[in-house]
């Protein structure tokens, strides 16, 4: 990291730390909502909710877990149900709700509205948290007086085909410093603790309009990035992200990795004003990427498959930023989430087989 930048960090966090030693919370009264939105992943939601209710070393805090169930057919309500006395045992609150607006956005914000207390840690429902995962975004957030705090996702995949396994547990995985420290910028809503009065919109602070292409997370973290937020890194709160099989494959990989491409162009056109140097700067940033990678991926492929499916993915992120627009949109939430779920294999020849 510069060194301007790095001192620019410090001196932000040392004006928060200074800011918010003014109203010290106390101990017996800290309180902590964890999110969970929720899509017909009733074994995965199971596994995130134990992982919930085993979190150690929160004695002194108010806990609560609320699942916010965005399938028509409710099928989240008997897991949490069913999973109720365990975690109430654990001395978390439980609260069920359903969100009938298909869409993530709508889910998290059902989530947000519905929380107790300022702080919101987000879990996504195919992630698993070992016990010190809570505990060390807590201590993480505290330490760095961080508006939002992001940890490391480790993606677990099934069984993918082996030229494809790294790849795609490199792209659902996030990792980071070594070290609990402030970062310049937001990651991904997975894994995250933010502070709702930090929000820009405590009650909505998800775009709507990400409901189905996903991205709503980037969207609030860059307008919060704009508004003066403190990022902060928790080096040991870590958590396991499994793959579900549907997701395993070249077919969604690719989507997914063209969709990812899309975000800074679409972050740069909804700023206000839209931010066209940036724009312009990202599609043709995208435009080289996509033919310098994609000329690799094809000269890798006769010697190593898994480099060349790891060129090609960068080479499909690159003309994600040159294909940023409406009609180059896909969508994976809401009712889109259903249909990926569905599918069954990458159907894209030889890429997609093994040696």
């Amino acid at each position: 990291m510069p060194a301007l930048e790095w001192a620019y960090l410090r001196l932000d966090g040392a004006r928060a730390r200074l800011r918010r030693s003014l109203v010290e919370p106390n101990p017996e009264q800290m309180g902590v909502s964890v999110i969970i939105p929720t899509m017909r992943r009733p074994d995965s939601l199971a596994r995130a909710l134990r992982s919930i209710s085993m979190q150690a070393s929160l004695e002194a805090w108010e806990k609560e877990v609320i699942v916010i169930d965005n399938d028509a057919d409710r099928s989240a309500e008997m897991i949490v149900r069913e999973l109720k006395p365990i975690l109430e045992n654990a001395g978390l609150s439980v609260c069920y709700t359903h969100e009938p607006r298909p869409g993530v956005a709508q889910a998290r914000n059902h989530g947000v509205a519905l929380a107790r207390f300022d702080l919101l840690a987000f879990l996504d429902d195919d992630q698993e948290a070992p016990k010190e995962w809570l505990r060390a975004l807590l201590d993480a957030a505290e330490t760095l007086k961080a508006d939002a705090t992001f940890g490391r996702v480790i993606g677990v995949a099934p069984s993918p085909a082996a030229h494809l396994k790294s790849a795609i547990e490199a792209f659902f995985s996030r990792l980071g410093p070594a070290t609990t420290q402030l970062i310049p910028q937001g990651h991904g809503c997975g894994n995250s603790l933010l502070r709702k009065a930090s929000l820009p919109d405590p009650q909505t602070p998800f775009a709507p309009m990400r409901d189905h292409t996903g991205g709503e997370d980037d969207y609030l973290f860059a307008t919060m990035q704009d508004r003066g937020a403190i990022f902060g890194w928790a080096a040991q709160a870590s958590v396991f992200e499994h793959i579900p099989p549907a997701r395993a494959t070249l077919r969604y990989l690719i989507a997914r990795n063209f969709s990812y491409g899309q975000g800074p162009c679409s972050t740069a056109a909804a700023r206000t004003p839209p931010d066209w140097p940036g724009l312009v700067g990202w599609m043709t940033i995208g435009f080289g990427q996509g033919i310098v990678y994609g000329t690799g991926a094809l000269l890798a492929w006769p010697f190593s498959r898994a480099r060349s499916v790891h060129l090609l993915i960068r080479a499909v992120r690159g003309w994600g930023k040159v294909f940023w627009g409406k009609p180059f949109k896909i969508e994976f939430y809401g009712r889109a989430a259903q249909r990926w779920e569905n599918r069954t294999g990458a159907d894209f020849g030889p890429l997609s087989a093994e040696k």
